[in-house]
C-alpha cells in the first residue's frame, strides 16, 4: 500500500541516502584523486632531493680528500723537490717514491674506491710521467672554461692497470706550493661513475619514467644517452681524449624543457615543470646542484606517474555503486520485517515486564536469529531467560569465574606494556648500530615471550620467575650499560615456592623507569631478593630513584587493603603506578586476606617494594 508504514520508510530511506550518498562520493573521489597527485609529486620530488644529498655527500668526501692531497707535507715536500735543482736525482726519486706511496694509502683507505692523480707541469703525471693528461678533455675544459668537475672518462693515469680500464669522474684542483703560492699543476681526485649511476638507475617513475645527471651544457654527467642506456665514456673511442659526447639535450625531450629549468633554478633551485610533446603530457622534475653546476632531471608521462590515481577513482566509483544497490536491497528487507512483527513483540514486552518469561517467550515473534534487530532481540529475550535461571543456580561458581577472568585481565595487561618496551630497546640498539647485541636481545626476548605465552597455569614457581627478570633485566643492562646497576640476591629455598606469573617484571620495570628518571648524578641501582620468614615468602624490589610522594604510597597501600575493589578500575585506570596497581590487584585476588604488602619510599631517595605472600608449593 502506498501509504503504508513500510512505503514511507522505504521512500525515505531512499531519499535520505541515494542524495548523500552521490555527493559523498564525487567529493571523496574528487579530494582522494588531488590528494594521492599531491603525495605523488612530493614523493617523487624528495627523491630527487635523496639522490641530490648523495651527490652532495659524494662530492664532499672527494673534495676532501683533493684538499688533504694538497696540505700534506708529503706533497709540499715533493713540489719543493721539483724546484729545487740542488738536490740529487737519487733524492728526487725518493721524493716521488713516497708520493706515490702517500697517494696509494689514501686511495687503499678510503670505502668509496677512488683513485688520486697529480700532475706537475714540469714533469707530467705522477704515475704515467709523461703530459699526454694535457690532451685529454678533461684537463681542456678545466684550463679554458675552470671545470672542476668532470664527466665520466676513461683515464690511463692510474695507479694500475685495472684502475685504468673503469668509468670515472674527477675533481680537480690546482697543485698549489702552499711557501711560495705558485701554481704548478693539478691534482685529479677520480672516484667510479658507478657511485653516482647505481643509485640514479634505481629512480623509476612509472613505467619508463628515468632520471638524469646532467652538467651546464646538458650532457649527461654519468655518459648515458636520452633512452637511458650508457655511452662509452670518454676517452674509450679515442683514447686522446679529443672526441667530444652528445648532448641529452639535442633535439630530445630534455632539450625542450632545459632552458626554461636554466630560467627558474636561480629563483626555484627543485620543481617540476609540466611539457607536451608529441600530443602527450610529461612532468619534468629537477633539481639544481649549485656547486658542481649540475642538474638531476627526471621526465615521465604524466598518464604512468598518475595511473594510481585513475584505477583509485574507478575503484570506488564501482565500489561505492555496489554499495549503494546492496543498500538499497537491505532497506527494503529490512522495512519488509519491521511492521509485521512489532505487535507481537510489544505483547511479549509486556509479559517481561510483568516477569513472567515463560510466556514472554511463546509471544516473541518467529524471526530468524541474524535476520533483523528483531531476530536478535528475540535471541537475546531468550539468552537472558535462561541466563538468570543459570546465575540463580550458580552464583558460587559465577563468582568463582568472574574472580578468574579478573585475574586473566589483569595479566593480560601486563604483556603488552613489558613486549613493546623491550622491543624499544632493540630498536634502540639497532639504531645505535649495535648488530652484535641485537641478536643476543632478541634471542632473550625470545626466551621471554616462551615464557609469557604459556597459558597453562597462573601460577609459577619463584626460580622460574627470577630466570625470566634475568632476560627482561639483560636487554635493559644491553641498553642503559653502566647507567644502570643491578643486584639479585635469591634465598635458598625460596626458588621452590608458587607465586602468580609476572609479579616481579612490573615492579622492576617501574624501579629502573625511575631510578633513571633522576637524571646524571648517579647510575640507576637495582635491588631484585626473595627470602623466607616464619613460613612466608617476601619478595623485594627497591631502588634509588625519585621515590614517591606521601599520598601516592598511602593510596597504594589502602589499595592493597580493599580485597572487593573492582579489577575493572586497574585495567580503565591512568596515572601513575599502572603496573604496580595491576600486581597488587592480582595478589589481591589470588591470596585474598592472606596478601601483605609493604613499602618504604621517601622522594628523592628510593623506594623499597615487598610483596608479603603465603609460602606454597601446590
Amino acid at each position: 500500500m502506498l501509504y503504508s508504514l513500510r512505503s514511507r520508510l522505504m521512500a525515505a530511506f531512499s531519499i535520505l541516502l541515494i542524495v548523500p550518498f552521490t555527493v559523498l562520493v564525487y567529493t571523496l573521489t574528487d579530494r582522494s584523486a588531488k590528494s594521492i597527485q599531491s603525495s605523488v609529486e612530493v614523493s617523487t620530488s624528495q627523491t630527487i632531493e635523496q639522490y641530490a644529498s648523495h651527490i652532495d655527500t659524494l662530492l664532499t668526501q672527494v673534495e676532501d680528500t683533493g684538499n688533504q692531497v694538497l696540505g700534506s707535507p708529503i706533497a709540499q715536500e715533493w713540489l719543493a723537490g721539483l724546484r729545487n735543482d740542488e738536490l740529487s736525482p737519487g733524492e728526487k726519486l725518493l721524493s716521488k717514491r713516497r708520493m706515490k706511496e702517500f697517494l696509494s694509502s689514501l686511495a687503499i683507505n678510503d670505502s668509496n674506491g677512488i683513485s688520486i692523480g697529480v700532475f706537475a707541469d714540469g714533469a707530467g703525471g705522477i704515475w704515467r710521467q709523461d703530459r699526454s693528461y694535457a690532451e685529454r678533455e678533461w684537463y681542456g675544459e678545466y684550463r679554458e672554461r675552470g671545470v672542476k668537475w668532470t664527466r665520466s672518462h676513461l683515464d690511463p693515469d692510474q695507479a694500475d692497470e685495472t684502475l685504468a680500464g673503469r668509468a670515472i669522474n674527477g675533481y680537480i684542483l690546482p697543485l698549489v706550493q702552499l711557501q711560495s703560492l705558485r701554481t704548478m699543476g693539478v691534482i685529479k681526485v677520480n672516484y667510479p661513475t658507478e657511485l653516482l649511476r647505481a643509485p640514479l638507475e634505481k629512480i623509476r617513475f612509472g613505467e619508463t619514467g628515468r632520471a638524469f645527471l646532467l652538467d651546464s651544457e646538458g650532457r649527461s654527467v654519468l655518459g648515458e644517452n636520452e633512452a637511458g642506456e650508457a655511452d662509452e665514456p670518454d676517452g674509450a673511442a679515442k683514447p686522446d681524449g679529443t672526441e667530444e659526447a652528445g648532448s641529452l639535450t639535442e633535439g630530445g625531450l630534455l632539450g625542450d624543457a632545459l632552458g626554461e629549468i636554466r630560467g627558474r633554478t636561480a629563483d626555484a633551485p627543485a620543481g617540476f615543470i609540466p611539457i607536451r610533446r608529441h600530443g602527450t603530457d610529461y612532468l619534468l622534475f629537477y633539481r639544481h646542484l649549485a656547486e658542481p653546476n649540475w642538474t638531476i632531471v627526471g621526465i615521465v608521462p604524466e598518464d604512468e606517474l598518475y595511473v594510481e590515481i585513475r584505477q583509485t577513482r574507478n575503484a570506488m566509483l564501482l565500489i561505492s555503486g555496489l554499495l549503494l544497490v546492496v543498500v538499497i536491497v537491505v532497506a527494503f528487507g529490512l522495512s519488509k520485517g519491521i511492521t509485521r512483527p512489532l505487535s507481537r513483540m510489544a505483547r511479549a514486552m509486556r509479559q517481561v515486564k510483568l516477569g513472567d518469561f515463560d510466556k514472554a517467550l511463546k509471544l516473541m515473534p518467529s524471526v530468524k536469529s541474524g535476520h533483523s534487530e528483531l531476530g536478535f532481540v528475540t535471541d537475546a529475550f531468550e539468552q537472558m531467560t535462561h541466563r538468570l535461571k543459570y546465575l540463580i543456580e550458580t552464583e558460587f561458581e559465577t563468582n568463582l569465574r568472574r574472580k578468574n577472568a579478573e585475574y586473566k585481565a589483569l595479566l593480560l595487561q601486563i604483556n603488552p606494556h613489558f613486549y613493546n618496551n623491550s622491543l624499544e630497546i632493540i630498536g634502540g640498539l639497532a639504531a645505535m648500530k649495535r648488530e652484535d647485541l641485537v641478536m643476543d636481545a632478541a634471542e632473550a626476548l625470545g626466551q621471554m615471550m616462551r615464557y609469557s605465552l604459556n597459558l597453562n597455569t597462573d601460577r609459577v614457581r619463584v626460580a622460574e620467575e627470577f630466570a625470566y627478570i634475568r632476560d627482561y633485566l639483560f636487554i635493559l643492562k644491553l641498553r642503559y650499560d653502566e647507567d644502570l646497576e643491578l643486584r639479585i640476591e635469591e634465598e635458598e629455598g625460596a626458588g621452590d615456592a608458587l607465586v602468580p606469573k609476572f609479579i616481579l617484571q612490573p615492579l622492576v620495570e617501574n624501579a629502573v623507569k625511575y631510578s633513571l628518571e633522576k637524571g646524571a648524578a648517579e647510575a640507576a641501582s637495582v635491588f631484585i631478593g626473595s627470602s623466607v620468614s616464619d613460613g612466608r615468602l617476601r619478595l623485594t624490589v627497591a631502588d634509588n630513584g625519585i621515590g614517591m610522594a606521601p599520598e601516592l604510597a598511602a593510596d597504594l597501600a589502602r589499595d592493597a587493603l580493599q580485597k572487593e575493589k573492582d579489577a575493572a578500575s586497574i585495567l580503565n585506570s591512568t596515572g601513575d603506578r599502572i603496573g604496580l596497581r595491576n600486581v597488587l590487584a592480582r595478589c589481591r585476588l589470588n591470596y585474598g586476606e592472606g596478601f601483605r604488602f609493604e613499602i618504604d619510599t621517601e622522594p628523592g631517595r628510593g623506594t623499597s617494594i615487598t610483596l608479603n605472600l603465603p609460602w606454597s608449593r601446590s
